[in-house]
């Protein structure tokens, strides 16, 4: 499919901020002060909203986004929309309290890490869902949304916050399992999207054309002779050297080098290595979304 840059910027910048946001609520020691807090409320907060006001570039009418919070019962977008929502709207009480009463009150944190979850959980289930495009359904990929929202969280928090272990382990050694748990579940859905064929889901050029009950079919030539929407949108051909390439660009910036700069901040600096590894996984995070949508096979494209 075509990889739209204001998708990929909205998956990845507010998977970042909701993970921010969902270490906060759970505590994680941050620096005391007015000045501070509120400049750790604005990075989670502001790297979320500005996920989810790019996403809004993608629409035809980016002023009727709004209609869509109005099909909750069915649709994963509409239910993503709310849960963003009423999610930055605790998150503001909490930040407000926070900071002028430098108090974090914890029911409204576990709220706020809650509905920050849910809201990553929800982005992911609008891709897996699809049974018309076998890449992204599958459970691996709210997996992966999850793991990586974790990961570059996690890292921010690192960065912005004061705190030295995690549940015993030092922090930088706790990003790096993250990063760990994260890569390899996206190495499992990368071998999975591989293999996976639109045999799976019943689809092929028969059922595509309705001409299956004559027998097999073949194209023999496309049906239209220019390029409409549904080409420009659901069909994106990339060749397997740039796709290997870019694979691998996604394990240096988003694994490897975050990696190396975690062990480095266990030397010293912690903070600002952090701050580097979380930059550089969301770096690496760019390149893997962008072959999340460039690689995925839509059921249209057996038409054409």
């Amino acid at each position: 499919m075509h990889p739209a840059i204001s998708v990929i910027f909205f998956t990845v910048m507010s998977g970042a901020g909701f993970g921010l946001m969902t270490m906060i609520g759970l505590g994680f020691p941050m620096c005391d002060g007015l000045i501070a807090s509120f400049l750790v409320c604005l990075l989670g907060g502001g790297l979320a909203v500005a996920g989810l006001l790019s996403s809004t570039f993608h629409l035809g009418h980016p002023e009727r986004a709004w209609r869509a919070l109005s099909q909750w019962r069915s649709s994963w977008l509409s239910r993503e929309g709310i849960a963003a929502i009423a999610t930055l709207m605790v998150f503001a009480l909490y930040s407000l309290i926070w900071i002028f009463t430098g108090t974090r009150i914890a029911l409204l944190g576990w709220v706020v890490a809650i509905g920050s979850i849910a809201t990553v959980y929800t982005t992911s289930m609008i891709y897996a869902q699809l049974k018309t495009v076998p890449n992204w359904h599958s459970y691996l990929t709210p997996v992966c949304y999850l793991a990586f929202s974790f990961a570059s969280g996690l890292a921010l928090a690192g960065a912005v916050g004061n705190a030295k272990t995690v549940l015993g382990i030092s922090l930088p050694i706790a990003v790096v399992i993250a990063l760990a748990i994260a890569w390899i579940a996206k190495s499992i859905w990368w071998k999975r999207a591989d293999k996976v064929g639109f045999s799976e889901t019943g689809s092929d050029t028969g059922t595509a054309t309705g001409l299956g009950h004559l027998g097999k079919v073949k194209l023999l030539e496309k049906p239209h002779s220019g390029k409409n929407y549904l080409t420009k949108e659901m069909v994106h051909q990339i060749g397997r050297k740039h796709a290997f390439k870019l694979r691998m660009i996604a394990y240096v910036l988003g694994a490897l080098v975050p990696v190396l700069l975690c062990l480095i901040a266990l030397i010293g600096a912690p903070t600002f290595f952090l701050l580097l590894a979380a930059i550089s996984l969301i770096a690496g995070l760019f390149a893997e979304r962008w072959l999340f949508f460039a690689e995925a096979k839509h059921a249209v494209s057996l038409y054409y």
